[in-house]
């Protein structure tokens, strides 16, 4: 098995706001609704509760993230993928459910700074006022698909992995000194 690489090698960009990639990071894709042991299997992969709507529950560098009504995004170290898989396994056994490794197909981005809002309130149509720490938005960055939440001072950014470097142009450009909202 071959050692991971982020999809941009860790760029970043400081500008009125600093944006960087954080990657890699590992993440599940979690397909289930309904089920009574669901809170006990996310407990055991990510530490976390099942987070209520448009919620993430984060517990250091581990989460777990609403996305829709059966789909959970579950976020973690990226050696812990696996460990994260068997426990979502054994804990879900003879359930409906899905779990998959997207870590490869992400990228993520960290947006900090006092005026990290301004950066994404120039790309999404999202009130980034009224977006509560622990809750996590899925929109768009320009017409690109993106979830992302605020944590720890600053935002964190999922998209896929395959508009990444689009994706950091537009967070770099809308961070760009001379261009602040108000």
């Amino acid at each position: 098995m071959s050692d991971p690489v982020s999809a941009l090698g860790g760029v970043a960009f400081n500008g009125f706001a600093e944006v960087r990639e954080i990657g890699p990071v590992g993440m599940v894709a979690l397909r289930a609704k309904d089920l009574k042991v669901l809170d006990k299997a996310i407990k055991a992969a990510v530490g976390t509760k099942v987070p209520a709507q448009r919620r993430i529950e984060v517990s250091g560098d581990r989460a777990c993230g609403w996305m829709s009504p059966d789909e959970y995004l579950l976020v973690m170290p990226y050696a812990e993928v696996p460990t994260a898989l068997a426990a979502l396994a054994k804990a879900l056994a003879g359930e409906h459910h899905l779990a998959v490794d997207v870590s490869d197909a992400r990228a993520v981005f960290r947006i900090e700074g006092d005026k990290a809002a301004d950066v994404l309130s120039k790309l999404s149509p999202t009130d980034l006022d009224r977006l509560a720490p622990g809750e996590l938005r899925r929109s768009r960055t320009a017409q690109v698909p993106a979830a992302f939440w605020q944590q720890d001072g600053g935002y964190t950014l999922v998209c896929f992995r395959s508009v990444a470097g689009y994706v950091m142009g537009l967070l770099s450009h809308s961070a760009t000194p001379g261009s602040e909202l108000g």
